[in-house]
């Protein structure tokens, strides 16, 4: 069974950057993307969702769900409400207001949904150390998910 991360970042363009290490690492076998959504608030207060391109070429079963469910969360942190269905997800009025936090002009979100765990997570965790993001919502566990925002808030190591 796969995994559904939603990283919000501090900078515009930060979401888009992870977006493309991630499919580097799909690149390499280290990862199954079945989707990933990128959304950015613009000046203007508007939100904007940016798909990957061709992730889904098989037609997999979760083709548009982050892009569904995406624009349901911004639909609802916007009203500042919880619809029955992001409850029926486990997305909870916290996380709304969490998600509104970051729903501010020149800031950014990721959503990843994978269709099955990393066979090497030490590698992939060394490989987003030091992204940055704040994980907002995630289906792995309190520990894998502990490890992952410790590596993404991790000081990147200069290559010798």
């Amino acid at each position: 069974m796969g995994n559904l991360f939603v990283v919000g970042f501090n900078e515009p363009h930060q979401a888009e950057e992870v977006r493309l290490k991630l499919q580097k690492l799909e690149g390499e076998g280290l990862l199954d993307l079945a989707d990933v959504v990128v959304a950015v608030k613009d000046e203007a207060g508007k939100v904007r969702l940016h798909r990957a391109g061709n992730l889904l070429a098989e037609g997999a079963p979760f083709h548009g769900f982050c892009g569904s469910l995406a624009n349901l969360i911004f639909m609802n942190a916007t009203a500042g409400v919880t619809s029955g269905a992001l409850v029926d997800v486990g997305i909870t009025d916290r996380f709304m207001k969490e998600l509104a936090t970051v729903l501010i002009p020149s800031r950014s979100t990721l959503f990843v949904l994978t269709r099955k765990p990393t066979p090497d997570k030490d590698r992939v965790l060394e490989e987003v150390k030091g992204l940055g993001g704040k994980i907002f919502m995630t289906s792995l566990s309190h520990e894998d998910e502990a490890r992952l925002q410790a590596a993404l808030n991790a000081t990147k190591s200069a290559n010798p």
